[in-house]
C-alpha cells in the first residue's frame, strides 16, 4: 500500500496497492522476457539486450532497474578493465521466472487455439491482424 504499513495486506485490485507497479513491470513485455532469459542464465547488459530480440537499450535499461528496485533480479558489477555488469535471478525473480515460464509454455502450447480463436474474430468483424 502506499503508506507503507506492512500489516497492510495487498490487493492489486486496489487503486493504491503497490503490487500494481510490481505486477506491471513482470508481465510488461519486457520484464517477462527479461525474467525468462535470466531464469535460463546469468547476462551482461549486451548479450541480454541479443537475447531479448527487439527490445531498445534504453527500455532494456529501465527494465532492469525497475525488476532491481523490486527485489527480481541482482546487478553485480565484475572486476575487470574495462568493468563488466551482469545480471541474475534474486531467488524471488526465480520463483516469479518459474511462474511465468508456465504461463508461456500454456500459451505457446494452445496457439493453434489462439489462431483459429483470432481468424473466427476477425472473420467477424471484417477485419485481419
Amino acid at each position: 500500500m502506499s503508506d507503507h504499513d506492512p500489516t497492510l495486506e495487498a490487493d492489486v485490485f486496489a487503486r493504491d496497492c503497490s503490487s500494481r507497479s510490481t505486477l506491471q513491470t513482470v508481465t510488461g513485455r519486457w520484464g517477462t522476457l527479461v525474467l525468462i532469459a535470466l531464469r535460463e542464465s546469468n547476462y551482461r547488459f549486451s548479450a541480454l539486450r541479443r537475447r531479448v530480440d527487439g527490445v531498445s537499450e534504453r527500455m532494456l535499461s529501465q527494465t532492469l532497474q525497475n525488476l532491481e528496485r523490486d527485489g527480481m533480479i541482482v546487478r553485480t558489477v565484475l572486476e575487470a578493465i574495462p568493468p563488466k555488469v551482469e545480471y541474475d535471478l534474486t531467488p524471488l525473480g526465480r520463483q516469479v521466472a518459474d511462474q511465468l515460464q508456465g504461463l508461456i509454455d500454456l500459451l505457446q502450447g494452445h496457439m493453434p487455439t489462439v489462431r483459429d480463436a483470432q481468424a473466427e474474430y476477425d472473420g467477424r468483424r471484417g477485419t485481419s491482424a
